[in-house]
């Protein structure tokens, strides 16, 4: 495995980091078991989560990950051998069962981080994130922004969640903080607030791979030039960039289980996904450890965040590590990437 630490910390994190989203929908409790005790093995000691998760998330699954998660410290004794980030759940319908209001409120942030601390069996997190923003910015399969409504309820809240993140961390249920699925706006906003003294926003997790590097544009030059780190999830697009699907739909597989969630399924998305597996093949490469070695190592990456729903999938993904891509298939990379920009954003 390889290394690196969590931007502004002296905290060591493995280059790949353990995605939890389908423990309690596609994954049981014994298989997010054996999932944890086979990356912890192959030197994996970052974990992430989220109070949201499983995924696609409901009322009746809520939080579902976190507890499997939480049994299995509770049962291995090994918390102090991972470094272990959660989420709380921003704005919008989609997590209404969870919260419809006031997302980031002093009192449901810190009701959210003591929840998400008792499923999980622990006293502290390494990192906390807030998982979406509250205003009407970030939407799926919008390469651009369009503009908020002229009436736009929300005010900028960014004090005073930093503020109550502020005490959290003085208690030391929390260690460090950052954000997911934001902008450039949204970060810059958090280090100007930063500059006077608030906590500093470490990392931000957004999706990013090769049919969707959006990232790139702005938010990868801020976080270089501030110091800060993306943990990069949906490094595969939902499984798209492992071609699996090149011969249809397996059973059981996210898409045909899940067909709401489309974004990778576009015609550019298949296309693109053609031209990479081309590539892989010219090269003597798989297809699924070209697209994750591509994301972790990018400069800008402080952990690429990999996921499976079974131990052969994550057997390989783990394995990826240890590839390294010469100039000619970065190049070709490159080329499709001209060709066929951010088909899945």
């Amino acid at each position: 495995m390889k290394y690196t630490v969590l931007p502004s910390t002296d905290i060591k994190v493995s280059k790949l980091c353990l995605g939890t989203m389908t423990f309690g929908n596609q994954n049981t409790e014994a298989e997010g078991h054996a999932q944890m005790d086979l990356a912890l093995e192959r030197g994996i000691n970052f974990f992430d989560t989220a109070e949201l998760y499983p995924v696609p998330a409901n009322a009746k699954t809520y939080a579902q990950t976190e507890r499997i998660i939480g049994t299995w410290f509770k049962k291995t004794r090994n918390r102090d051998k991972v470094v272990l980030a959660s989420k709380i759940v921003g704005g919008g319908a989609y997590t209404a069962h969870i919260r419809d209001h006031d997302m980031f409120s002093p009192k449901h942030l810190r009701e959210a981080l003591e929840g998400s601390l008792k499923r999980l069996n622990t006293d502290y997190l390494d990192l906390y994130q807030l998982h979406w923003p509250e205003r009407k910015a970030n939407f799926f399969s919008v390469r651009g922004y369009k503009g908020h409504p002229d009436k736009d309820p929300w005010e900028d809240n960014f004090e005073a969640i930093l503020a109550t993140l502020a005490k959290l961390i003085e208690e030391g249920k929390i260690k460090h903080i950052g954000l997911s699925n934001e902008t450039p706006w949204g970060i810059h906003r958090c280090l100007q607030l930063a500059e006077k003294g608030y906590p500093k926003m470490i990392t931000v997790q957004n999706p990013y791979s090769l049919l969707n590097r959006l990232f790139e544009v702005g938010n990868s030059e801020m976080c270089m030039r501030e110091g800060m780190g993306l943990l990069a999830y949906s490094p595969l697009g939902f499984g798209r960039l492992t071609g699996k699907y090149r011969n249809g739909m397996p059973e059981n597989s996210r898409f045909k289980l899940f067909p709401n969630l489309a974004r990778f399924n576009g015609d550019n998305s298949i296309l693109a996904t053609d031209e990479y597996y081309k590539i892989a093949q010219e090269f003597n490469l798989s297809l699924t450890q070209m697209a994750l070695a591509f994301v972790t190592n990018r400069p800008f990456v402080t952990s690429n965040v990999i996921g499976a729903t079974n131990l052969e999938q994550l057997e390989e993904n783990i394995a990826s590590v240890d590839v390294d891509l010469s100039k000619e298939v970065l190049k070709a990379i490159e080329a499709v990437q001209e060709r066929i920009p951010n088909p899945a954003p």
